[in-house]
């Protein structure tokens, strides 16, 4: 009886699982969504340009690389581990990049939109697939830029598993033929790109700011690396431009620049107080007309990073662990000029070399200086999060009998002297501790203000700038010195300095070197520093490995209340230049940095690849 209700229960359930099979086969997964579906939604459309957005390549930015910004000469590394302080060279594969995986997704986007979206109107196919060709050119860009000249793919490539894998092989294309493409992709996308105002996603003056990049890029290899005694390029062109392309490429930087100028955009002016001010022209979000386009970040949808928990200075830190991993060089501090147009250089001694010079406060040495500074540097004598960042090194006591000073510096933070003041600020600097500057510095841009933004727990949202009209501004002004209009050069210039706090037309001549050290202060630390130097191909001069050469070396500056009781310096403070303490080796860029290596096994899939120079 029970073995034949099973049989009858069993045959049940094998004729209903029958008549239902066709109707349960042909249901939707609910957690797979169909190609078609894709392109034709624009709001599924616009989550993988997000995507994609996402997967743009940096090399320095605050949520990826950022220790990177201690391998050059703004900053050296105080955080655990010699970090960057001991490169002995650059790898020729440093900066190598070769990822067409996301050209390939790129291409196949486009190609959808074309053949699969027919629920997308006109106007919509044409806005995203400019915006997705955007995406494309600034790719290339950063391809180029490494690599030199790249395969031009842009259409999706399909192995027909015939054995035979020569229809996948492509040659690079010349380095000059990359940047055309580039700049002829960004001319047909801008007036169809769309997305106006917004400073997240591209528009038409994003397309122009990064043409305006991209063919100075160009114009500065055709025109300097041919003054090389031995130009770096291939016989094929895949390395080096012509140098009578050069005109060609600074005229269309300088165009492009004009269109972004001419736009929505200006410098952020909103705080009276400048140095605050270009430290929110960079990172403040709200009411920015001076940022074109940046990666944004939203603790709210949990899309945070921990740039300031792991750089903030070390004693206004919200938590116990990390801190002042990046420690800006002196270097760069003294690159920042006085405002009445003199030399940036710190003065510590007297002009004939025989005594210090004695400062009533902490920040005497910075007084009068670029305001950029003050928005880029924490230096010694003022404040962040409404704090002060107590740096100071130690005291230095008077020996009548040597008729020199003794200095002693605390081995606790925030130490207290004999004399019942302070000896070493909560902030060091310190000679060998980590995580806590050994420069006498610690960086103010793109650390974030917020409440416990620098905490495990909360962190920041911070966001990226990528784009912003001070860089356009500089761009304009290097393309137009170079092709003699100097004139239009000063009054691009003019303006990026006056909002520095520079009298207007500060500068009534232009030379070359005073547009290289206007871009190093104006964009210190947002990701321009090595790839100008290797545009302008003089980084194997600046870090050429020597000891000797004070660029190649980064230096500190250190702090000391004097101790001199009866005499009018008693109280004051004197600051010591040095090596710093924890810096091991010169910096050394060979010219095989020029151009990163290819990766053996790219060349081992495609023998058409031709080798870079030197490698």
């Amino acid at each position: 009886m029970i073995r034949t209700y099973k049989l009858l229960t069993a045959s049940l359930m094998l004729w209903m699982l029958s008549a239902c099979q066709k109707d349960f086969l042909e249901r939707q997964p609910p957690n797979i969504i169909l190609e078609s579906q894709v392109w034709n939604d624009s709001k599924l459309i616009t989550s993988l340009l997000a995507n994609y957005y996402d997967r743009l390549p940096a090399h320095t930015q605050i949520d990826i690389g950022w220790a990177d910004f201690t391998a050059y000469d703004e900053a050296m590394w105080s955080g655990n581990n010699d970090g960057n302080n001991n490169l002995i060279s650059y790898g020729f594969d440093r900066w190598r990049l070769w990822d067409y995986g996301l050209i390939r997704d790129i291409n196949l986007a486009i190609e959808n939109i074309e053949k699969v979206s027919t629920g997308l109107n006109a106007a919509q196919k044409a806005q995203f697939t400019a915006e997705f060709r955007f995406l494309r050119a600034y790719m290339y860009f950063e391809l180029v830029k490494r690599m030199g000249g790249v395969p031009i793919i842009t259409k999706q490539l399909i192995y027909d598993f015939s054995g035979d894998p020569s229809s996948l092989q492509f040659p690079r294309n010349k380095e000059s033929e990359v940047y055309d493409f580039i700049a002829t992709e960004l001319d047909a996308i801008k007036n169809d790109i769309g997305n106006s105002g917004s400073n997240t996603r591209a528009n038409k003056f994003t397309a122009m700011a990064l043409k305006s990049r991209a063919m100075l890029y160009a114009a500065s290899i055709a025109k300097y690396n041919n003054r090389l005694g031995a130009p770096i390029q291939t016989t094929g062109g895949e390395v080096g431009i012509p140098a009578a392309r050069a005109t060609e490429y600074y005229t269309k930087a300088l165009e492009a620049a004009k269109e972004v100028i001419a736009g929505p955009y200006s410098l952020y002016r909103a705080n009276p107080n400048l140095g605050e001010n270009f430290f929110e022209a960079v990172t403040k979000k709200l009411n920015n007309s001076e940022v074109i386009l940046a990666k944004d970040f939203l603790t709210a949808k949990d899309k945070r990073h921990s740039f300031s928990y792991d750089n903030i200075a070390r004693n206004i830190r919200e938590d116990n662990l990390s801190s002042s991993n990046i420690a800006p060089a002196l270097n760069l501090v003294e690159d920042y000029e006085y405002l009445d147009g003199t030399s940036g250089e710190l003065k510590t001694r007297t002009a004939d070399d025989k005594d210090y010079v004695y400062y009533d406060n902490l920040s005497g040495p910075f007084a009068n200086k670029d305001a950029r500074l003050y928005g880029t540097v924490i230096y010694p004598g003022t404040s962040f999060k409404g704090q002060e960042v107590q740096i100071q090194a130690g005291v230095a006591v008077w020996n009548a009998t040597s008729a020199g000073y003794q200095f002693i510096e605390g081995n606790t933070l925030g130490s207290l002297h004999t004399d019942g003041k302070l000896l070493t600020g909560s902030s060091g600097p310190q000679r060998s501790q980590t995580e806590v500057s050994n420069t006498g510095f610690y960086l103010r841009k793109y650390i974030d203000p917020a409440p416990l933004s620098s905490t495990r727990g909360i962190r920041s949202d911070m966001w990226w700038v990528r784009f912003r009209l001070g860089e356009v501004l500089l761009n304009a002004a290097e393309a137009a010195f170079e092709l003699g209009q100097s004139a239009d050069a000063l009054t691009y210039v003019n303006r990026v300095r006056e909002r520095a706090g520079f009298p207007a037309n500060s500068l009534t001549t232009l030379t070359l070197a005073r547009l290289q050290n206007e871009r190093r202060v104006e964009l210190a630390f947002e990701d321009h520093r090595v790839w100008d130097l290797k545009r302008w191909r003089i980084a194997h001069e600046v870090w050429n490995g020597s000891s000797s050469n004070p660029d190649a070396m980064m230096y500190a500056l250190y702090p000391y209340r004097v101790i001199r009781p009866g005499s009018a310096q008693d109280g004051k403070y004197i600051f010591v230049k040095l090596v710093a303490p924890r810096f091991r080796a010169p910096r050394l860029f060979q010219l095989g940095n020029y151009y990163s290596s290819i990766d053996q096994a790219v060349i081992n899939n495609n023998p058409k690849i031709v080798r870079n120079p030197f490698h």
